[in-house]
């Protein structure tokens, strides 16, 4: 069956995404994936990889990137986030993977960021720090053989391009599970227009959370009735997380840039989430504006423009809806998977399964975009 995303489905989902439903649309940031799939030598299947985002576009000039961090629950690792909180920036690329390859991936970054900006490192001391988060893929990939290798992270960053990018079982969301689907990486944008300037915002998230009786969609609690008497224990618990990245190319400082990542949270809890005990919920906003020298190498002075408070509902509804349609992405674009850990299979979502019992609801389907 080809798969398709929520909208190509005909879910009718509030809000006008930008030209590619995408965080690509966000000017400069780019995606590239690295997605490994073999068979290890203990007969387990590998099934894993690394996304990486460049916020900046590519550039041999470090800049500092204007960020925000916020955690629902932090059962999980987003390295770099002590010196957003406090700094109130980062500099390099986003990478995420599995949980047991948070270390290669961030030496690998490191690597990579010491390469690329070589000439300002050297002729400076300045040091690499880059964000590194992760999802536990353990249920369908043989995790602990921690098969992901420093050319997997510069093979996915130097993939990184924009448009139209990839979803489901690709980069670090290859071996991912949502709400007791085969989950992964999703994607979506908004347009946001405030006092005449529009705006876009993107969200990308490696979903791998919630439980299938929690799930819901467009407000209708479809995962009682999707619930399958045979559903291994292990599609039903949980124990995974969600990473969700916003960008947006709107002014923002610091601070507003945490309350953006706030409502991250929101937008996860409209397809049910609590944000489980075993759930890593963690949640990076940044902003594309304010491009300019890191602040080792700036003068004594510094201005940014910023947007009004006040005007900043439009922004936090984007982010919800964004982050809600991009976990439907991964699900609807997501290909079942063989289990490493018991032995089985991952299911897709199934639109056959889903449309009846959202109609029935009274949500009217429009036709597929086949």
């Amino acid at each position: 069956m080809q798969r398709m995303r929520a909208r190509e489905m005909g879910l009718p989902l509030p809000g006008e995404p930008g030209l590619n439903n995408a965080i690509t649309d966000v000017p400069g940031v780019l995606v590239g994936y690295e997605t490994i799939d073999g068979t290890a030598e203990n007969g387990r299947p590998i099934k894993t990889g690394v996304t990486a985002i460049l916020p900046r576009t590519r550039s041999n000039t470090p800049a500092p990137v204007w960020a925000g961090f916020h955690a629902l629950n932090g059962n999980g690792e987003m390295t770099g986030t002590h010196w957003i909180e406090q700094g109130g920036y980062f500099v390099g690329p986003i990478c995420l993977t599995n949980s047991h390859s948070v270390g290669i991936v961030h030496h690998a970054a490191t690597r990579w960021m010491l390469d690329t900006y070589a000439q300002t490192f050297d002729a400076h001391h300045l040091w690499a720090m880059p964000v590194v988060a992760e999802t536990y893929d353990g249920v369908l990939n043989d995790i602990n053989g921690q098969h992901v290798e420093a050319a997997h992270v510069h093979a996915a960053l130097a993939s990184a391009s924009g448009g139209a990018i990839e979803e489901g079982n690709v980069g670090g969301g290859n071996g991912m599970i949502c709400y007791g689907f085969k989950g992964g990486t999703g994607t979506a944008s908004r347009r946001v227009g405030i006092d005449g300037q529009d705006y876009t915002l993107g969200v990308l998230v490696q979903a791998n959370h919630g439980k299938r009786d929690w799930l819901n969609v467009l407000g209708v609690p479809v995962g009682e009735a999707l619930h399958d008497a045979d559903l291994p224990e292990e599609l039903n618990r949980e124990r995974g997380s969600i990473i969700a990245v916003i960008a947006t190319d709107a002014p923002m400082l610091p601070h507003q840039l945490k309350r953006l990542a706030q409502r991250a949270g929101l937008g996860i809890a409209r397809s049910g989430s609590p944000g489980g005990n075993d759930s890593g919920d963690m949640f990076l906003a940044f902003s594309t504006a304010n491009e300019g020298p890191l602040p080792q190498l700036g003068p004594a002075r510094q201005q940014m423009h910023h947007m009004n408070d006040e005007y900043f509902d439009d922004f936090y509804m984007a982010v919800v809806q964004a982050t809600d349609e991009a976990v439907l992405n991964a699900m609807c674009m997501a290909r079942g998977a063989p289990m490493a850990k018991p032995e089985g299979w991952c299911p897709a979502l199934d639109p056959e399964r889903l449309e009846p019992l959202l109609r029935r609801a009274g949500i009217s389907i429009g036709e597929r975009n086949d």
